[in-house]
């Protein structure tokens, strides 16, 4: 497949696309299951043909139904699946009529009318949204990033004859509900279970999928590139070099300045001052504040002197605060000084966008930052916690970095927040 102006052209499918693609026709010998999973690696093509398989599907069986495509949130569904494929299916003679206000799709062909309506399943509460609908089907795109009462919410809804449910996801940890629960019982759950390596999507050529081999390391390399379900372990990022990460000297100048909060009482209290100078954002200086070693509590004002001692009276573009901190946050704001902003706390896609940006050369460490550097060395994945979450000890200055990274540097995030454009 190659993009030609604003429409997707397809050239091939692989094997297991194809299989992807026709599962549910009567020759395939599959079409009596009531489900597909497709799990596996990043950029092979999941999407794509589950998406077309999909819609392929509705207008051979159905006409004025509703149907739902769920993502992580709604502006994933739309990145990720409306937004590139809707030109290729006008293309194929489909009339698409978005309603954004009602985040539905009436799509038309052949004088069919079926109604695709998008769902995030960011969190328990999305539930409700789904709750009282029927529909045909249901595709999710990522399920192993929603919450299992959601997705159980949605398959509930589809009680009409010939429904069938549609799940891809790259794997997670191998305690994952989803694995434990689906992919360890496609069988048994009447699935079509298919998994996929970047081997599957033709359109790959041997350089992207070497550089994307070279984005991941330890269990993310092992999940979205080897697609495998397992756990993490070690080191959160292994990937953390003191030769290539953290630099004695620094320019005189950067174009970009700002700090990121990790906001504590009893618990330490860590703050970095950041610079950047072209798509590389350093550490220049850090403040750290153990109350425990200190014998002694700071208020959110004595905190705030500190911040401002940090930034040593350069201009800050945002102020990255951990979003519980909601006192700190207006004690900085009430000052009028800075832009306080509270930073995305998604622990587990915050540690990847630092690990990426580590791989990527794209964050740098002064030698000053004593308590950030010594944490590198010391943050560890929980063992035998049943699922991915790092240690709660060593974490403090991890987490600042991660609020920052995950502000700063993550401009095309869920919600398409970007904090560094914030203007006074």
């Amino acid at each position: 497949m190659k993009h030609i102006g604003s429409v997707w052209e397809i050239e091939r499918f692989s094997k297991r696309q194809l299989k992807a693609l026709n599962w549910w026709m009567p020759p395939s010998g599959d079409a009596g299951r009531g489900a597909i999973i497709c799990d596996g690696a990043v950029r092979s093509g999941k999407t794509m043909c589950m998406y077309l398989g999909f819609l392929a599907w509705i207008f051979y069986f159905f006409d004025g139904m509703s149907f739902a495509v769920c993502g992580r949130g709604i502006p994933s569904v739309r990145r990720n699946i409306i937004t590139p494929y809707t030109p290729l299916l006008r293309n194929c003679g489909f009339q698409c009529q978005e309603k954004i206000s009602e985040s539905m799709m009436a799509v038309t062909y052949q004088g069919r009318t079926n109604r695709l309506y998008f769902f995030g399943g960011n969190n328990a509460d999305s539930a409700g949204w789904i709750q009282g609908m029927t529909l045909g089907g249901v595709l999710f795109d990522e399920v192993a990033l929603m919450p299992r009462d959601f997705v159980e919410q949605a398959i509930a809804r589809c009680s009409p004859a010939g429904a069938k449910l549609w799940f891809n996801c790259n794997p997670g940890h191998p305690q994952h509900w989803f694995n434990r629960e689906w992919v360890l019982k496609s069988q048994a759950k009447n699935a079509l279970y298919l998994h996929f390596t970047m081997e599957d999507n033709p359109s790959l050529s041997g350089e992207v999928k070497a550089r994307y081999r070279n984005l991941y390391s330890g269990a993310f390399y092992q999940r979205f590139i080897e697609g495998v379900w397992c756990a993490a372990e070690g080191l959160v990022y292994p990937m953390f070099s003191p030769e290539k990460h953290v630099v004695t000297q620094l320019p005189g100048h950067f174009e970009r300045y700002a700090v990121s909060c990790d906001y504590g009482t009893v618990n330490p209290s860590s703050f970095g001052l950041w610079g950047r100078r072209g798509d590389t954002w350093t550490r220049l200086r850090e403040y750290y504040w153990d109350s425990r070693a200190h014998g002694q509590q700071r208020t959110d004002e004595e905190h705030y002197r500190a911040l401002e001692a940090l930034a040593g009276g350069l201009p800050l573009a945002f102020v990255a605060c951990d979003p519980s901190a909601a006192s700190f946050m207006e004690c900085v704001r009430r000052h009028g000084k800075y832009i306080a902003v509270p930073a995305r706390n998604d622990v587990l896609a915050g540690i990847r966008l630092v690990a990426d940006a580590l791989l990527a050369g794209k964050l740098q460490f002064h030698e000053g930052c004593g308590d950030c550097l010594r944490e590198f060395g010391l943050y560890c994945w929980e063992e035998g916690a049943g699922r991915d979450a790092p240690r709660k000890e060593n974490d403090h200055a991890m987490d600042d970095v991660r609020y920052f990274v995950a502000t700063a540097m993550a401009g095309d995030g869920e919600d398409g927040f970007y904090a560094g454009s914030v203007g006074r």
